[in-house]
């Protein structure tokens, strides 16, 4: 066990009473500080930082490992993230109009299942606020991906512009951008995998920056090939598999009253059913779409199994939240050769 999970964790689960948010702001505001510190962040990069570069879709990582959106919403702790191993950081998701997401309490914790349950709704500040922030940062030393998602307010007959605009508000600043129409905390998001939807969406945003798309795990696999013939047809630079569950499969018998909440589930009762949404990509499109590989990565040896079913790269929030930076730097050792 590692001085984070001794020491850290326990703590970290302990602040605002055992408000997951609120430890999460807490965490993030601390984040936010040792941001703006030099020493700080050259002492962490020695400590955490890996270099093992791949280069994907026109873009060098510096290594494998990325942090998934939803850590950092609106890019308030940039520059600690590099320095805690990660090789990619994802900001958002964010969308055109700034809003405040779904009521309080949102966020909760399974220790037991070593997993999170959210229905955040997409909180954010807003796309243009987000491209003041990142204008006013300047370099961030790793690639940043940009995760854009559909405002509350817009009718999905409109979610084509919505997108459109919060891309255009941010395409200066990202190295990629990702389509979230996978989240199950906005009323109708998911609908927009299907195929003409997507598809317009898609037909609207690819062609200037790599754009990839964000997938759930509890679509069919008819539904998944479907999807993967318009990210084909469109040329979008990868996928990203895959977002939160609406299932409660393998959640612990302790945490049995927490999973009746409503919202997405991340963590380990996800490893497996995202490791096989990845090897199903993989294989259905001949290794031809390049994958990012989340959900359930808890451990070195889980990071490993999702790099053998295909994923070119990984990212991480659950993950983290348990385990800390250690397993950064552990899961970037176990990209293997091809993916670097």
């Amino acid at each position: 066990m590692t001085l984070f999970e001794k020491v850290v964790r326990p703590r970290l689960f302990r602040i605002g009473g055992g408000d997951a948010e609120h430890a999460h702001e807490w965490t993030l505001r601390r984040l936010a500080g040792i941001s703006r510190q030099p020493a700080v962040l050259s002492l962490l990069k020695r400590r955490y930082a890996l270099d093992r570069p791949v280069d994907l879709f026109g873009v060098r990582f510096p290594n494998a490992v990325g942090l998934a959106a939803g850590m950092d919403k609106n890019g308030v702790a940039l520059k600690a993230w590099p320095a805690l191993g990660f090789g990619f950081v994802e900001v958002g998701t964010v969308t055109a109009l700034a809003q405040p997401g779904n009521d309080r309490p949102r966020l909760f914790r399974l220790p037991d299942s070593r997993a999170i349950i959210n229905r955040m709704g997409f909180n954010n500040e807003g796309a243009h606020a987000l491209a003041q922030r990142l204008a006013a940062l300047g370099p961030l030393g790793v690639p940043l991906g940009i995760s854009l998602g559909k405002s509350k307010v817009t009718p999905l007959e409109e979610a084509v512009a919505d997108y459109r605009a919060s891309y255009d508000a941010l395409k200066s600043y990202g190295d990629y951008f990702a389509v979230n129409v996978s989240s199950p905390n906005t009323p109708g998001l998911r609908s927009l995998q299907d195929r003409d939807q997507l598809d317009a969406i898609l037909a609207a945003l690819t062609g200037e920056r790599p754009v990839l798309v964000k997938i759930a795990p509890d679509l069919t696999e008819h539904a998944v090939a479907e999807l993967l013939e318009v990210c084909l047809a469109r040329g979008v630079a990868g996928l990203i598999a895959t977002n939160t569950t609406l299932s409660r499969d393998g959640v612990a018998p302790a945490d049995q009253a927490t999973a009746a909440q409503a919202g997405g589930l991340s963590g380990a009762p996800l490893t497996e059913r995202a490791q096989k949404v990845v090897s199903f990509v993989h294989t259905e499109t001949n290794g031809r779409l390049p994958i990012i590989g989340v959900g359930g990565l808890m451990t070195a040896d889980d990071v490993a199994r999702m790099f053998d079913a295909g994923a070119s790269l990984v990212q991480l929030y659950t993950g983290f939240i348990y385990h800390g930076p250690a397993l950064v730097r552990a899961a970037a050792a176990r990209a293997p050769e091809a993916a670097r």
